[in-house]
């Protein structure tokens, strides 16, 4: 008898009880033996910090019910939605053992979802027009891209609040990369439902992830100690009383107005999203400016969203470029693994038997050793690099080169 292999893309920053209604459930929908999650680290996509380290965030997933976490590389997961979704079905797909994709939504429905997929797989000409003119306006490209969606779809009461939240425009990613990459895996999704991405209030146990880092950021963990699976609080009051959870993007505000001030304006133009003389807006706001949150008010505009200006920080200290984001978009990124327990370690196995050319990473220091790809190494080098600059946050200790002396999680 066939078994199913469930795969997720998430953050779990950090890991919920919608987290794990989402996973009982996609267990039962599509009748999975298995389950492996492809997860974002230290860094978030929307240009945020994670709560806590990637390694904390895979051993409370796998505590969870997860079997297998596989790190997602910084250059994707600190990237567009698209760029995201593209490089984590990308892993996905290279195992060769996944059968479904299971993602969180407002809509809750696959198939207009997958509508509005099929309009930017397809690019009408029509459509293409009134996503020019909406540029051409000074829209921001994701407000651009909602508008012209709305117009050319025609029907506002069916695709309006669709377009527009955070969770659907992932899943339209998702199921964009899944044509794109003539992947197999079967997409399918489960309304949100409750609380949203963005809200801060607790509804029958459940709340946001970015609900609970607000709590916690302002000592009030015992305000939300039912939302979250009693071994996630455990391993998050640890983190706590060791100094090691980072709230947000200002906790590394001092390092990113230190190095913007120090970068030369060419640099700063090479950075990933900044265009059209954005570069000079950043580099007269990091000279004027004290904090993260001003710099990021100061430069901010209709075409420039607050997610994509706070990634353009994240680069600069980080020391992303155009050259590296090239990278993401021609590569097919390494298997990072992060943990497992007796499951993912079977997964591991049967992983490495159907696809003997995957570059599956246990060890970094071994991987480097051996490695002759140097698209594959400069990737891996942002993931090292990206630990010890997150480590900078701690409140206490800070170790550079975790991912050298850090051991898998494995349960």
């Amino acid at each position: 008898m066939k078994r199913n292999v469930l795969g997720i893309i998430a953050e779990y920053s950090p890991f919920h009880n919608g987290h794990l209604q989402h996973l009982i459930k996609s267990k039962e929908l599509t009748n999975s033996d298995f389950t492996i999650c492809v997860m974002g680290g230290n860094f978030g996509q929307r240009g945020t910090t994670s709560l806590i380290d990637k390694w904390t965030k895979a051993e409370m997933a796998i505590k969870s019910g997860i079997d297998l976490v596989i790190e997602l590389p910084v250059l994707y997961n600190l990237s567009s939605a698209e760029n995201f979704a593209s490089g984590a079905i990308k892993i996905l797909d290279n195992l060769k053992i996944v059968d479904f994709l299971s993602f969180g939504s407002e809509s809750g429905d696959i198939h207009i979802l997958n509508n509005i997929a099929q309009v930017l797989i397809d690019q009408p000409t029509e459509y293409v027009t009134m996503l020019n003119r909406e540029l051409n306006q000074g829209n921001s490209f994701p407000k651009a891209r909602e508008k012209a969606l709305l117009l050319y779809l025609n029907n506002i009461r069916k695709y309006a609040n669709v377009i527009s939240s955070p969770n659907n425009i992932l899943g339209i990613e998702y199921i964009k990369a899944l044509v794109q990459q003539k992947s197999n895996i079967k997409p399918i999704t489960i309304k949100r439902t409750a609380v949203n991405h963005n809200e801060i209030h607790v509804k029958d146990n459940i709340t946001s992830a970015t609900s609970i880092r607000e709590y916690v950021r302002n000592g009030r963990l015992n305000e939300v100690i039912n939302t979250m699976p009693a071994e996630v609080v455990k391993i998050l009051k640890f983190k706590l009383e060791h100094g090691e959870c980072v709230y947000e993007i200002n906790s590394l505000e001092k390092e990113i107005l230190f190095t913007l001030r120090k970068m030369p304006i060419a640099d700063i133009a090479n950075l990933p999203d900044v265009n059209e003389g954005l570069e000079f807006s950043i580099k007269n706001a990091a000279n004027s400016c004290n904090n993260v949150k001003d710099l990021i008010f100061a430069v901010k505009s209709k075409r420039y969203t607050h997610t994509r200006i706070a990634r353009i920080l994240l680069y600069s200290i980080l020391g992303i470029t155009k050259k590296d984001m090239e990278i993401s978009f021609k590569s097919k990124p390494y298997i990072r693994v992060l943990g497992f327990n007796k499951n993912g370690e079977f997964l591991l196995s049967q992983i490495a038997k159907e696809n003997k050319q995957l570059r599956i990473i246990t060890s970094p220091k071994k991987f480097l050793d051996k490695n002759t790809n140097k698209s594959l190494k400069r990737m891996l080098d942002i993931d090292i690099w990206a630990t010890n600059v997150y480590t900078l946050a701690y409140e206490f200790n800070s170790s550079a080169n975790l991912d050298f002396t850090k051991n898998l999680i494995k349960l």
